[in-house]
């Protein structure tokens, strides 16, 4: 497990204190390491190359540890300190031996597969007007009149912590609202001019991470001011989340789907 910061209150007139939150603090995470050089050249080669890929400037190292069943989970993190040697037994002529550690900044594992999603609303296989039943009495197709799009889904996520998911909505859209388990909500209204919110062809890309935060389209437009005001992006908790997807097809098949890394306390 990750360390983690407590917080809390002290009360003048009661024992103890009185907790109030938690959060996961960054990681440590140290790893042996054995060099073998054939000469004292090529030992000299290999730790100038390994200098050079563990440099915290030019970004982080992806630790990747694998179990016999063939299962990986990999965590990000930097170089700290290790490398700068010592005397004695550790160090002979053509070998070497490091004790490296790492700094995980975001000290969750992820799974190296990816879980996602897909619905898709409207029907693009039928015309505006039926062409095999009489014009009388009229039938329309329902997704190009604004119909109920709305779909109560069960999202599955088999890791231990919260996934923050991207979502990815292909038009025509005329509206769009994303509802989580507690009711927070990220939505785009139908426009005032009747068009579509996601034009045809295009796709809108949501992604909720922390750090991340944007609503842009395939064609790098963004979005964001066509979301309703202080959307409230909502993670996926570990299980399965209830969650109600609704979409108002324009003329065509509209598809909504979502994607994520599981994210894990440890590597087993």
């Amino acid at each position: 497990m990750p360390p983690l910061a407590l917080f809390s209150d002290e009360s003048p007139n009661l024992d103890g204190a009185i907790f109030r939150n938690s959060r996961t603090s960054s990681r440590e995470i140290m790893i042996p390491v054995y060099l073998h050089g054939i000469d004292r050249q090529s030992i000299n080669a290999l730790k100038r190359q390994f200098f050079q890929a563990l440099n915290p400037a030019r970004g982080y190292c992806v630790l990747s540890f694998t179990e016999g069943s063939g299962v990986t989970r990999r965590i990000n993190a930097y170089y700290k300190g290790g490398l700068e040697g010592s005397e004695g037994e550790e160090s002979g002529f053509t070998f070497t031996r490091y004790g490296l550690t790492f700094t995980a900044m975001e000290p969750w594992f992820y799974a190296d597969q990816v879980t996602s999603q897909q619905w898709t609303f409207g029907d693009s296989a039928k015309p505006f007007l039926s062409s095999t039943r009489a014009f009388l009495p009229l039938q329309v197709v329902s997704g190009v009149l604004g119909g109920d799009g709305a779909a109560n889904v069960v999202i599955r996520n088999d890791g231990d912590i919260d996934a923050w998911p991207v979502w990815a909505l292909t038009g025509p859209v005329k509206s769009f609202s994303l509802v989580g388990p507690d009711g927070a909500t990220v939505e785009a209204l139908a426009r005032a001019d009747g068009s579509d919110v996601v034009p045809s062809g295009r796709t809108l890309t949501i992604d909720t991470r922390p750090g991340h935060k944007t609503a842009r389209d395939d064609l790098g437009a963004n979005f964001w001011d066509r979301l309703s005001t202080n959307p409230v992006f909502w993670a996926v908790e570990p299980g399965e989340t209830r969650a109600t997807v609704n979409v108002v097809a324009g003329s065509g098949m509209a598809s909504i789907s979502l994607s994520f890394r599981p994210r894990f306390a440890s590597y087993i």
